[in-house]
């Protein structure tokens, strides 16, 4: 007669309800506990050792919804060889997927948090994350899972010596989402811990954390594309489609990622600086690898890409120093005392609030017009941020008020006709 083999999985509902009327269980239900209450404290103790700095820089408070079941799970998985030599371990192996499944869990909602802001699309697929992996847990637990991997694994079909199945595609599927997460998890935390106690300036910091994280995401890519079972050999094949794509219609998209990292290396321009480029006028908030964010003083952002910043002329208001020349053309009457009209206009610069001491400001008699003489007030100001339109506006409304209470003409424009008699 033919023996009848073993299920593969044990049912661990089953084997746990056979030991209730035994006292091992105790013993095991008290090594659980003190694992957990070992976990807690050990990572308790870790975390104030940290500075304030560091714990907000690596969301350490975090930390302990997905690190004391994996510690604990540790422990548990050292201790159950060595109390398995003396007794059943049933509880041990329930607990043992019930805390994995935990940290799988707890972990992928901590990586999905420092990389995306909480929304509600977020929190619909932490539910379904939830439910997938419990899912998987309760089919372990009652002894089903290998069933139905293997009625996942027959649907499928053959590639020459690839087995492409439901099951193989969606452990790749599963490992891919894992290696991405991941690597954009870990690249944000670093990220986060350069801009946060660094002293490097502000473009070296972009520079480092962009390439962190495409280095991250080659090393992520790279290890899941074994774990599908796809030769990383075929990455050939692709260089050289990328190579002909970037021949044939990518220059651009090409030329405004290195001309990105070029700007953030020259450190020619930086966030906050004032620059005036093709006519627009505003302050970088955003250097991307592809292009940069200018915000206008009107509120509207210009996205401009990166190849004209590098191939077009750009002004700088703000590079070395803050502090910006202005001039304001006046036109006076002929017949006006130009020595009053200057000193008018220099206790005007002077006693506004914006316009710096040093240098001084200054008048300038320019010409002799055909309406009356030009002149020009020459003020310093160091907060080119704020703009110049307001500053004009405020300075020219005091001129014109003193003008007008000293009787100060500003001449309308004038011909002089002669008449020539036949």
């Amino acid at each position: 007669m033919k023996a009848i083999p073993a299920p593969p999985v044990q049912n661990l509902v089953e084997a746990l309800l056979s030991d209730l009327s035994n006292t091992v269980l105790l013993s095991q239900a008290a090594i659980v506990l003190a694992a957990l209450a070992l976990s807690w404290y050990g990572l308790r103790h870790l975390l104030r050792r940290l500075t304030p700095a560091s714990r907000e820089a690596w969301h350490a408070a975090e930390w302990p919804r997905f690190l004391v079941p994996l510690l604990a799970l540790l422990l548990i998985l050292a201790a159950r060889p060595l109390l398995g030599m003396f007794q059943s371990v049933h509880l041990f192996n329930l607990t043992v997927p019930l805390l994995l499944s935990m940290f799988i869990i707890q972990s992928s909602f901590f990586l999905l948090h420092t990389i995306a802001n909480p929304s509600p699309g977020l929190r619909t697929l932490e539910r379904v994350v939830s439910w997938l992996v419990w899912g998987v847990v309760a089919l372990h637990i009652a002894g089903h899972l290998d069933n139905l991997i293997a009625g996942m694994d027959a649907i499928g079909f053959d590639i020459g010596k690839q087995h492409i199945s439901l099951y193989t595609g969606f452990l790749g599927l599963v490992a891919v989402a894992t290696t991405v997460v991941t690597a954009l998890s870990v690249g944000r935390l670093i990220e986060g811990r350069l801009i946060a106690g660094s002293s490097l300036n502000g473009n070296l910091k972009v520079v480092l954390s962009k390439l962190v994280r495409a280095g991250l995401l080659v090393i992520a890519v790279l290890i899941a594309l074994p774990l599908v079972g796809i030769d990383i050999t075929v990455l050939s094949v692709f260089g050289g489609a990328l190579g002909v794509g970037l021949g044939l219609g990518l220059q651009k998209i090409a030329s405004n990622y290195v001309s990105g990292f070029t700007l953030l290396l020259e450190n020619s321009l930086r966030i906050g600086d004032m620059v005036e480029v093709g006519g627009r006028y505003g302050q970088v908030t955003e250097i991307a690898t592809r292009y940069t964010v200018l915000r206008s003083l009107d509120g509207t952002e210009s996205i401009l890409p990166n190849e004209t910043l590098i191939t077009s002329p750009v002004i700088n208001h703000s590079l070395s120093d803050k502090d910006n020349r202005l001039f304001l053309p006046i036109q006076v009457a002929y017949g006006s005392d130009l020595n009053q009209v200057r000193e008018l206009m220099l206790g005007i610069a002077r006693g506004h609030a914006k316009v710096l001491d040093s240098p001084s400001p200054a008048v300038f008699l320019g010409n002799f017009g055909e309406s009356g003489i030009d002149m020009e007030l020459a003020v310093w100001i160091d907060t080119p941020d704020e703009g110049e339109r307001a500053l004009r506006s405020e300075l020219n409304w005091a001129i014109w008020e003193a003008f007008q209470r000293e009787g100060i003409e500003i001449p309308f424009p004038q011909r002089v006709v002669h008449l020539v008699k036949d």
